[in-house]
């Protein structure tokens, strides 16, 4: 059977994607701003349209909950993801899982199905960890993997304090995170990746998420005149920087490899054309989907940047920003991704989750899986960001199917 009402998941996803559109085009909802506060505002509009239960937690976190008499007392089969972007985002990612889980609680209430459990969609508050950090701190904190306290004192890069933010925004909920006891969560997000349309794909079966490592590293060297200094006497940050970046791609491109690394932000002072550098800032991003490879390739990274401040005759530093062990989703939820893809004859392989996703942490409560739907050319973090409507679908229903059983749902 086909569960959801698919003009009215359509229609969520348009109406949210246009929230936090400003004058030049550009989406952006960054956590507990005020157009954060505005897609909010819709979705707990959507949840009680629905019917269900609203609960926000302390750090903002909204949950919309589906139980009844028969089932309160068993533990909730749960999904979601996030509603907050990053700068000049697509309209896809995180909302397609929340709205998709809103909306399969929503057609199941409506058409009168009994579940033995209840069902619970989540929106984790700043997945992205743009405004402030760490990111995924909702899901993180919800898993109990970082106190409540801490990430509402979290400064963000405008100077606010989140717990602040959240109180001015209306999202400062009274409800103690962690306060939904889960049976097993399922997220379904776009792939924002290239292969499963590249290889003829409809739907991915996320087995397992990439361990993710973040850096900043600070080269301190001399600064000196661009054209009276010699190399030879040169101390040059940037250059020491330029050795990094390519030291890393070459660990990359060893045979067998299956490390990706991305040096994503760097600034040079003093910055001017003819000055050396005597200063670069730097992040890196390791990622693997093998915890003994990612160590080794932090380790390599590490004894790289000592024999680099010797050769260079520059000053290293690297502080650690975050770092997030590789993830083993459950093989049944896997499993059954992949029956009811094969139910709906879709073609479905199994697939690493490249991105980090809420669905990490609250792997560390409950038995947890994710499925994916092809991304266009693989773009993501981009207003170009595109899954087509027959694609989200398609998804969508193996979503739901996946939720029915696992809710052990009767019709």
């Amino acid at each position: 059977m086909n569960l959801i009402n698919e003009e009215r998941l359509l229609g969520h996803i348009r109406t949210l994607g246009q929230i936090g559109i400003d004058a030049d085009g550009r989406r952006t909802r960054l956590a507990a701003d005020d157009a954060d506060k505005a897609a909010r505002d819709r979705l707990c509009e959507w949840i009680r349209e629905a019917g269900l239960r609203l609960a926000v937690d302390t750090v903002g976190n909204i949950f919309g909950i589906w139980e009844t008499p028969e089932n309160r007392r068993e533990k909730a089969v749960m999904t979601g993801s996030h509603i907050d972007t990053v700068i000049n985002a697509g309209r896809y990612d995180g909302c397609y899982g929340v709205l998709a889980g809103l909306e399969v609680i929503q057609s199941m209430k409506e058409a009168g199905i009994r579940t033995a459990r209840p069902l619970a969609v989540a929106a984790f508050t700043n997945e992205e960890g743009v405004r402030y950090a760490p990111d995924m701190m909702g899901s993180l904190v919800y898993a109990g993997g970082y106190a409540a306290e801490d990430a509402c004192a979290a400064v963000g890069i405008d100077g606010t304090v989140l717990g602040e933010e959240l109180r001015r925004i209306g999202y400062a909920g009274e409800t103690e995170p962690g306060f939904l006891a889960p049976f097993s969560f399922v997220e379904l997000h776009i792939e924002q990746g290239p292969i499963l349309e590249a290889e003829g794909y409809a739907i991915g079966a996320v087995e397992n998420l990439q361990g993710i490592s973040w850096q900043r590293i600070t080269i301190e060297g001399a600064q000196n005149h661009a054209g009276t200094t010699p190399i030879s006497y040169r101390q040059d940050a940037g250059l020491a920087a330029a050795r990094v970046i390519t030291f890393l791609r070459e660990r990359c491109l060893i045979p067998g490899s299956r490390t990706v690394s991305t040096v994503g932000c760097l600034e040079l002072s003093p910055n001017a054309i003819n000055v050396i550098p005597e200063k670069a800032v730097f992040t890196v991003d390791l990622r693997n989907p093998d915890e003994q490879a990612l160590q080794a390739e932090e380790q390599a990274l590490a004894a790289f940047l000592s024999e680099l401040a010797e050769t260079d005759r520059v000053r290293i530093t690297a502080e650690r920003l975050s770092r997030f062990e590789p993830v083993l989703f459950d093989e049944g939820i896997v499993r059954l991704v992949e029956k009811h893809a094969a139910r709906r004859s879709l073609r479905c392989r199994r697939i690493t989750s490249g991105a980090g996703q809420d669905a990490q942490n609250m792997a560390l409560l409950c038995p947890t899986a994710m499925i994916f739907s092809p991304s266009h050319l693989g773009i993501s973090h981009n207003p170009k960001e595109y899954t087509a409507d027959a694609d989200l679908l398609a998804c969508a229903e193996v979503f739901a199917d996946v939720l029915f059983e696992l809710a052990g749902a009767k019709e």
